[in-house]
């Protein structure tokens, strides 16, 4: 019996075991979650491997994000398209817990990895699907990527990026829409762990692309009659004016944004500038209190935004802080960075300088908090990955291997799993089952 305060050395899900069907990054990037707490994640392949494996790749199968969203996991490589690769996941089945699905709607159903079969068989399962846009309605059967996601839900509107052509750009830092369903599917299926440890039952939880990009929107996706009433509807019939005159995709993008000028008081505080050596600043003055802090560092004393009796409406106001930010401009760019940054920070006023992500690696903060994870790739070498997204005092995350190599662990699975040599041979033989140079 392990003594009270010591660690689980193998994380909070130890002996969870999940069966992963996915590719590209939502369904990916939560068993990338659920591996650092320990659970044993399988990631089911067709024979030819993730097509993601081949993204960006340098060495073939091993493009750098199918590793970093990957890594931790197991690799078994299986033909569900035929009878018996099917059966040999029917086998496995029952001694796993989680079953982890990110196929376009209606696939899952055609290869018999649908929810309805799974709980046939093991009805303790906790079955988690991610699609574009949801299981039902109009556009269930529609594909969905991360930028068809974006778009679709408003969030590349919200983002208001215009590429050379002048049509929409996505979100180009990440997968947004991928990685917050990702994250909320992680959170689900412990939810539904615990529901199970308490009441003996599996379920069903589905999450997609859409629901995931309207959650991080939920104020301007919200609806709330008088906030609307000032703000919102009025900006909604303009949009629609421009759509039926054909007016182009920036000038859908001004009109939303000179409806939402009422923020314009603020912004001077919550924004970012160049600073006299080429480098950039961020202020993120949110609060009264954070603000008055920035204004007496800024040398401002003509702004009244914050009284209770502030007109933020008033043509006259937004005037007004759009030359304030001009002034908050030309001063910031009178010092560098650095001086900026501890006079700031020496004032109370949140900020913080623009960095480059592919130099984060080696930020100080990032190394002093142990963000950055070293590992060995077999076929790569050494590496460095982005680990867990949080800690835990009594129950440690890590990423515990390398992203794998396809096929690497069918023969160790199928083995742990009851399957006899000679059944493997046959799977093999026939095509079934692959592994590595197999």
């Amino acid at each position: 019996m392990r003594a009270q305060g010591e660690a689980m050395a193998n994380g909070p899900l130890e002996g969870v075991r999940v069966l992963e069907f996915s590719q590209i990054v939502a369904a990916p990037f939560c068993g990338c979650i659920l591996a650092d707490a320990g659970a044993d994640v399988v990631k089911v392949e067709p024979l030819r491997g993730d097509p993601h494996r081949n993204a960006g790749a340098v060495i073939p199968g091993f493009g750098k994000r199918f590793q970093s969203l990957n890594r931790g996991k197991r690799s078994l490589a299986i033909d569900l398209q035929r009878p018996e690769g099917r059966e040999v996941i029917y086998r496995l089945l029952p001694e796993f817990d989680v079953v982890l699905i990110n196929f376009r709607a209606g696939v899952p159903k055609r290869l018999g990895v649908d929810y309805e079969t799974f709980r046939a068989i093991n009805p303790r399962i906790v079955y988690c699907e991610i699609t574009g846009f949801g299981t039902s309605g109009p556009l269930a059967k529609r594909a969905g990527t991360d930028i068809v996601g974006v778009a679709y839900s408003g969030l590349m509107v919200g983002e208001a990026k215009v590429d050379e052509t002048g049509g929409p750009m996505g979100i180009t830092a990440a997968s947004i829409a991928d990685y917050c369903a990702g994250f909320s599917a992680a959170a689900s299926i412990n939810a539904a762990l615990l529901y199970r440890e308490r009441h003996g039952r599996g379920q069903k939880i589905e999450t997609s692309l859409l629901r995931a990009a309207l959650a991080i929107q939920d104020t301007v996706v919200m609806r709330e009659p008088v906030h609307d009433a000032v703000t919102r509807d009025r900006m909604v019939e303009e949009i629609r004016e421009v759509r039926e005159r054909r007016g182009s995709y920036q000038e859908l993008l001004d009109t939303r944004m000179r409806a939402r000028m009422l923020r314009a008081a603020f912004r001077g505080y919550y924004g970012g500038y160049q600073t006299a050596d080429g480098s950039f600043l961020v202020l993120g003055a949110l609060t009264p209190t954070t603000r008055n802090a920035a204004r007496r560092v800024l040398g401002i004393t003509d702004d009244n935004s914050d009284d209770p009796d502030f007109d933020a409406n008033d043509p006259a106001n937004i005037e007004a802080a759009e030359r304030r930010r001009e002034r908050i401009a030309a001063v910031v760019r009178t010092r560098p960075l650095d001086e900026w940054v501890e006079t700031f920070e020496g004032a109370g006023v949140p900020c913080a300088p623009v960095n480059v992500p592919e130099e984060m690696s080696d930020d100080p903060q990032v190394v002093a908090l142990g963000i950055m994870q070293e590992l060995v790739h077999p076929l790569t070498g050494p590496q460095r990955v982005v680990g867990p997204v949080a800690t835990m005092s009594e129950t440690p995350l890590r990423v515990r291997r390398p992203a794998p190599i396809l096929g690497a662990d069918s023969l160790d699975v199928l083995g742990e799993h009851g399957f006899a040599r000679d059944e493997i041979d046959a799977l093999l033989g026939g095509g079934v089952v692959g592994i590595p140079n197999g």
